[in-house]
């Protein structure tokens, strides 16, 4: 698996070195271990790139629901990133500043339940 892996991105590498000689500027960045490869055009940044990975996050969190300890962790770190990625570049409000407060909040909550439990 791992080296059928190895091979698609070579491949897929070549391809992007094609595009490259046609000045379409293409990122790309594998990791073998996690058999993911990761392909971004000229245009992407880093908000954009952020906003991807948060999805991941949540689907992750949105997948796993309340079955890991951790859920909440994840779930409502990942509501108060997805607020700040929206508003990257302009201005948070104050209902999202009450959001993110309430967010934060059950983080401190989740905390304290992890660590009771962990007491026990």
């Amino acid at each position: 698996m791992s080296d059928d892996f190895t091979n698609f991105c070579k491949s897929v590498s070549d391809l992007a070195k094609s595009f490259e000689k046609k000045n379409v500027l293409i990122k790309m960045h594998s990791e073998p271990d996690s058999g993911i490869l990761r392909i971004y055009g000229e245009r992407s940044n880093s908000v954009a790139l952020a906003k991807t990975g948060l999805e991941e996050i949540e689907e992750l969190a949105f997948t796993t629901a309340e079955h890991h300890p951790y859920w909440n962790f994840l779930y409502n770190s990942s509501q108060i990133l997805k607020i700040v990625l929206e508003k990257w570049d302009g201005d948070i409000t104050e209902d999202e500043i009450k959001e993110i407060t309430w967010y934060a909040d059950e983080l401190k909550n989740s905390a304290n339940h992890v660590s009771h439990n962990h007491c026990e």
